[in-house]
C-alpha cells in the first residue's frame, strides 16, 4: 500500500485510538527524506491531535568519533556497526512504558555528533515516529527493535535520485564535487543497498 501523507497520518490516528503510547518506525536508506517526512507527518497528525505526537531520532544514537577512531572506523561512520543499537532499544523501552518523560539524543549534522538529551519525549506524546536507516534491517541487533513498533513504515526512493540527493548533502557539507561523489558512490548508496536488501517487509510503502 502506498499512502499520501495526510492518508496516513489518519490511519496512524486511528490506530493510535485509545493507546498511551504509539510507535511508528519510519525508515528509508540514506537520502530518502526520512527526517523531512518524519516531521511532516508529526505536522499532518497534530491536525488531528494537537501537540501529542514527536519524532525520535535514530541519528541520535551514532557512536562518537573518539569511540570510532580507536577502530579506524570513522571513515565509514553511518554503517550499520557505527551506532549503539542497544542504547536506541532501551530508550524505546522507556518510551513505550509511557510512564515518565524520556531525553533522547538528538544528531548535529554540522557538527557531526550527537547531543545527549536534544530532545524530551513527554506523557503528552502519545504518537511518536522514529526515523532511521536500519531500523527494520533483518539482521541482529536491529531485530531486537522490531517487537517495539506498532507500525511500519518503508520510505521507497529510487537509487538514482538518492545518489544525487546524496551527492548535494555533501556539496553543502563542503566537500567538493570529486569529494562528494565519491562519498555518496562508496560510503552511502552502500548502506542504501543494505537498507534495500535486508530489511523486513513492511506494513505500509511510502513513494
Amino acid at each position: 500500500m502506498m499512502p499520501e501523507l495526510h492518508e496516513l497520518a489518519r490511519q496512524v490516528v486511528e490506530a493510535a485510538e485509545g493507546q498511551s503510547r504509539f510507535v511508528v518506525a519510519l525508515a528509508g536508506p540514506p537520502g530518502a527524506g526520512k527526517s523531512y517526512r518524519s516531521e511532516r507527518l508529526r505536522e499532518a497528525i497534530d491536525e488531528s491531535l494537537p501537540g501529542q505526537s514527536a519524532v525520535v531520532p535514530m541519528d541520535g544514537y551514532h557512536f562518537d568519533n573518539a569511540v570510532l577512531e580507536p577502530d579506524d572506523q570513522v571513515s565509514v561512520k553511518g554503517a550499520p556497526h557505527t551506532f549503539d543499537v542497544d542504547g536506541l532499544r532501551v530508550g524505546l523501552e522507556r518510551i513505550r512504558r509511557a510512564d515518565r518523560p524520556v531525553a533522547v539524543p538528538v544528531f548535529d549534522r554540522p557538527l557531526d555528533l550527537a547531543r545527549a538529551g536534544g530532545r524530551l519525549i513527554t506523557l503528552e506524546h502519545r504518537v511518536v515516529i522514529v526515523e532511521g536507516n536500519y531500523l527494520l534491517l533483518d539482521q541482529a541487533p536491529w531485530t531486537e527493535l522490531h517487537p517495539l513498533f506498532d507500525l511500519t513504515v518503508m520510505l521507497d526512493v529510487a537509487d538514482d535520485v538518492l545518489e544525487q540527493r546524496l551527492f548535494d548533502r555533501w556539496l553543502d557539507m563542503g566537500q567538493d564535487a570529486a569529494g562528494a561523489l565519491e562519498k555518496a558512490r562508496h560510503k552511502d548508496m552502500p548502506n542504501a543497498r543494505l537498507v534495500k536488501t535486508h530489511s523486513i517487509t513492511p506494513d505500509l510503502v511510502w513513494r
